[in-house]
Parts: C-alpha cells; sequence; structure tokens
C-alpha cells in the first residue's frame, strides 16, 4: 500500500527543490525531474487518500485502530499537498503565465495515468489477492470446526446408540 507520510515527505522535498529553481530562475523544463518526483508523490497521496476510503475486509476487522490512523494520516497528506499545489500554482502564474500551468496539468495527468496503470494496479491486484486468501482460510477453519463438531455428535450418538 501506498503510505501518504512517506509520499508527502518525498513532494515535500521535491516541492522545496522546484521552489529553489524557480527563485534562481530556472525555466519549468530543466525542473521536468523535481516536477515528475513531487507530481508521482502527490498522485501517492491521492492513491493512498482513496484506499483509506475503502480499506481492505481483513484490515478492518483486525486492525481498527492503523485504519483511522492511515485514514488521518492520508487526510492530512492531501490538505498538505492541495497546500502546495496551490503555491505552486500561483508560482507558475506569476512568473511564467498561465500556459505554463497548463503544460504542468497535461505532465501531471500523464505522470498520474502511468502509475495508474503499472504502480497502482499491482497494488489493487496485491489487495484483492490477500482478501480473496483471507477469506479462503477463514471459510476453511470454519468449515473445519463445523465439521469437528459434527464429528464430535457423530462420535456422541454412536456412543447412545451402540
Amino acid at each position: 500500500m501506498v503510505d501518504p507520510v512517506t509520499a508527502i515527505t518525498v513532494a515535500t522535498t521535491a516541492f522545496g527543490l522546484i521552489k529553489k529553481g524557480f527563485a534562481a530562475g530556472r525555466d519549468i523544463e530543466s525542473m521536468y525531474g523535481d516536477i515528475g518526483k513531487w507530481m508521482g508523490a502527490i498522485s501517492d497521496v491521492n492513491q493512498a487518500e482513496k484506499i483509506s476510503k475503502n480499506p481492505p475486509v481483513f484490515k478492518k476487522l483486525f486492525n481498527g485502530s492503523s485504519v483511522e490512523q492511515e485514514a488521518m494520516d492520508a487526510f492530512a497528506a492531501k490538505k498538505k499537498a492541495e497546500a502546495m499545489e496551490e503555491e505552486l500554482r500561483n508560482w507558475i502564474n506569476l512568473t511564467h503565465g498561465p500556459n505554463a500551468w497548463s503544460e504542468l496539468l497535461k505532465m501531471q495527468v500523464k505522470i498520474r495515468k502511468q502509475r495508474q496503470e503499472s504502480l497502482y494496479a499491482q497494488d489493487e491486484a496485491r489487495r484483492k489477492l490477500f482478501n480473496i486468501l483471507g477469506i479462503i482460510v477463514l471459510c476453511t477453519i470454519v468449515g473445519g470446526v463445523i465439521m469437528w463438531v459434527g464429528y464430535l455428535f457423530y462420535l456422541k450418538r454412536q456412543g447412545e446408540l451402540g
């Protein structure tokens, strides 16, 4: 799963580098690497927030307090990411004009799409696999208990009839 605290830390570091680059007069093209890191981390924050809204079944059942903590971490990271995005938008609009922000948004869409196709699809498949395996194990245990109880009744009945 995407950790929102780690993702916002990466985003904050990249954001600091972007701000320093703009302050030094660098253009957007020379900062694509830093902007890409920031956007990737922001995408991870958004994914973590999305996952925290619908945690896996077994996490809800067996680790309830952690689910709430993860949701709060994801919420806080999302709010910080929104503030960074607003500041970056204002900075770019003031220094490079509104077309630069449009270019940045196009790049963000491309990065988000690539991450969703690769990383998030793998993460979602892994989560589904663990949910299915957990359900199978739980059903096997319940089935075993039912069979054991049935066997005990059978033995008891054999003792009464014989």
